[in-house]
């Protein structure tokens, strides 16, 4: 049977839940029979090059810098490696919500106003007026994400922190509604799948992986022309956008039904807990089936 190695952990903020994903997808394809080994690369990945080289498919379950930024999947190529997900350009694309966002504006992609700020900026801008969501451009799972609803009471001492981390920012208008997203695989979108945070909270990397938040699939809240706009939606940003094998968009639906694109992920979480994988499911492609799949489209490359 086919070797593959799973690569999960690194370096970045988002270095636990890459453990869990890798975890999960390391189980998920030893009970379809391949030979699975699991590497960190949380020391130096050119250590481990010859058995990367040796290994039939290369499954990245690296989340943020050096995972989704296209470093790793530009070395991958070098090594001529056969690997899971979408190319380097597509993943630097994607990964800078900035040059991301510029690019699907383009488009015509029904996008929130927002503008990318320092520190000074931040507190200079007409935006921080009305509710506000403050992230950085270039991370994921809501790490240093602030939804700000009351303007009243921004938390100045976290979101300068912030700034001190990540130096500039992106700064947008908070869009009302009900927080979707839509799972790519291959080609095909996976059903909606609707968000719903804890009455106390918001979908922040806390309530993420407590298990606190609701997600459900089919969603109760999101009309079925805005579900069936949102899937058509998911996948043109992904033909657009160039992303292979899969990727997951992130939108809010309007009280009207109208959509609001957010961002796309091109290597989304795999855990229990991780939104593709329960779409997948959803849509008849448990987890051993959906990496399976997967591992195969990277083997016709």
């Amino acid at each position: 049977m086919e070797q593959v190695i799973v690569l999960a952990g690194g370096v970045s903020g988002e270095r636990q839940v890459s453990l869990r994903s890798g975890a999960a997808v390391a189980d998920a394809l030893k009970s379809k029979g391949y030979v699975v080994t699991i590497i960190d690369p949380v020391d130096n990945l050119g250590a481990h090059r010859a058995e990367i080289e040796r290994a039939d498919v290369v499954f990245p379950v690296l989340h943020g810098s050096g995972g989704e930024d296209g470093d790793l999947q530009a070395l991958l190529d070098a090594w001529g490696v056969r690997y899971v997900g979408s190319a380097e350009d597509t993943s630097r694309l994607c990964f800078d919500k900035v040059a991301y966002k510029t690019f699907l504006r383009r488009h015509g992609i029904p996008l929130a106003k927002g503008e990318v700020v320092n520190q000074h900026d931040f507190w200079q801008s007409k935006l921080i007026m009305k509710p506000f969501v403050l992230k950085p451009f270039d991370g994921g799972s809501s790490l240093d994400t602030h939804i700000i609803r009351d303007v009243k009471n921004v938390p100045l001492a976290a979101i300068n922190a912030s700034f001190a981390a990540h130096n500039v920012m992106l700064l947008e208008e908070l869009i009302d509604g009900v927080e979707i997203t839509v799972a790519v695989i291959g080609a095909q979108a996976m059903p909606v799948v609707e968000i719903i945070p804890p009455a106390s909270g918001e979908f922040d990397y806390e309530n993420k992986y407590n298990g606190k938040t609701q997600e459900l699939c089919p969603p109760k809240n999101v009309p079925a022309a805005s579900q069936k706009t949102a899937r058509e939606l998911a996948e043109r940003i992904h033909r657009l956008c160039g992303c292979r094998d899969l990727s997951r968009t992130d939108m809010i639906c309007r009280v009207d039904g109208s959509l609001v694109v957010l961002e796309t992920n091109t290597l989304p979480g795999m855990t229990d807990q991780s939104l593709l994988p329960k779409a997948a499911a959803q849509n008849g492609l448990p987890m051993p089936e959906l990496v399976d799949y997967l591992v195969k489209q990277a083997l016709l490359r």
